[in-house]
């Protein structure tokens, strides 16, 4: 494995200079919001355990994995593996790196708490919802048709239920795993602040999105058309998720729970866009930049497939994702440390 590159043309302080003070901004709105609405600010748990929790554990378990093969490709004595090990963690993961990644976790850590709590509050400050509006665009669109019903019985309900389902709940793992690989293994640390950013960027103006237009999903307004699919971790999720929306709405300073339904925009979508569009922005091997344009594909789908959202929400939440990589690449400075063709193809990206 290829030793982890040294910073080149930006400092800790450059990398993240500006996301913090953007998502460290969005915080204080989000407190504001809390005392000026009278509502508890919550640390949601998630995949693993709380974020405060979870991503230094996966950030750990990578520096780990980068560190592990030169430590054994040294031959070590018994005795002497634990000093290797410190030697190459200081040779390989300077002070300065460090403290850039841990900058780095601390903003996407903070976008994204803020963005779960504001996403809490949204019942309670924009209380009418817009789902006749999109259920029209959606009818629209298919000529009277409903969306779920044409993927289910174009797909079927049977082993593409559960395959699209473990892709759906797969978001779960990807995104705090693609958050610690960007930081550990970027070729530039500079392009793993690109992405942390961008993932920062897509909670806030997905927070923003959801204000605009407040929405539950179909899945929660015409549970019918979703009658036939089989029980999977999808329904399960859905069920959970529509249980913690009856406990906040009774009483939210009486559970720890947050609510979590809201439909325009996806940022299932918005997330995974974000990185298949950076993968191909900057030449990532052509294995891995398929692989991602084939799950941001097979997300999309399952989104309107078991009715967590309209169509309209999957194109919003490809616009959200590419702005977030317009804007981070501005905020952490890349677009002047990416490769040529990726200045012009971010201006295409920003007009999407």
């Amino acid at each position: 494995m290829k030793s982890s590159p040294p910073m080149t043309g930006h400092t800790p302080s450059g990398l993240f200079r500006i996301p913090f003070a953007v998502t460290a901004a969005f915080a204080v709105l989000t407190a504001l919001v809390a005392v000026a609405s009278g509502l508890p600010l919550r640390d949601p748990e998630g995949f693993l355990g709380p974020s405060y929790v979870r991503l230094p554990l996966l950030l750990a378990a990578l520096v780990l994995v980068d560190m592990t093969p030169s430590v054994l490709r040294r031959r070590t004595a018994p005795g002497r593996v634990v000093p290797a090990a410190v030697a190459e963690l200081r040779r390989r993961w300077p002070k300065e790196r460090l403290v850039a990644i841990s900058v780095g976790l601390l903003t996407f850590y903070l976008a994204y708490v803020s963005y779960r709590n504001m996403k809490s509050f949204l019942p309670f400050i924009r209380d009418r919802v817009t789902d006749p509006l999109l259920q029209a665009s959606d009818r629209w669109l298919l000529g009277g048709l409903q969306p779920g019903d044409v993927l289910q019985q174009v797909l079927g309900t049977g082993a593409s239920a559960h395959v699209l389902s473990a892709v759906y709940v797969s978001y779960l793992i990807f995104v705090p795993v693609s958050v610690a690989a960007a930081l550990v293994w970027s070729r530039k640390l500079s392009q793993g602040a690109w992405y942390v950013t961008a993932l920062s960027f897509n909670w806030i103006l997905g927070a923003l999105s959801y204000y605009a237009l407040p929405s539950l999903g179909p899945i929660y307004v015409e549970p019918r058309h979703f009658t036939d699919l089989p029980d999977t971790a999808v329904t399960a999720l859905q069920e959970s998720l529509y249980r913690n929306r009856v406990s906040v709405l009774s009483d939210p300073h009486a559970t720890q729970s947050v609510h979590g339904i809201a439909a325009f925009a996806s940022l299932h979508v918005s997330v995974v866009f974000s990185a298949a569009l950076m993968a191909h922005l900057l030449r990532l091997p052509r294995v891995i930049r398929a692989a991602l344009w084939a799950y941001l594909l097979l997300t999309a789908l399952a989104t309107v497939y078991f009715g967590w959202h309209y169509v309209v929400d999957v194109a919003a939440g490809a616009a959200l994702g590419a702005v977030a990589i317009r804007l981070a690449a501005h905020a952490t400075r890349s677009v002047e440390s990416a490769p040529p063709p990726v200045a012009p193809a971010l201006a295409t990206a920003g007009r999407l």
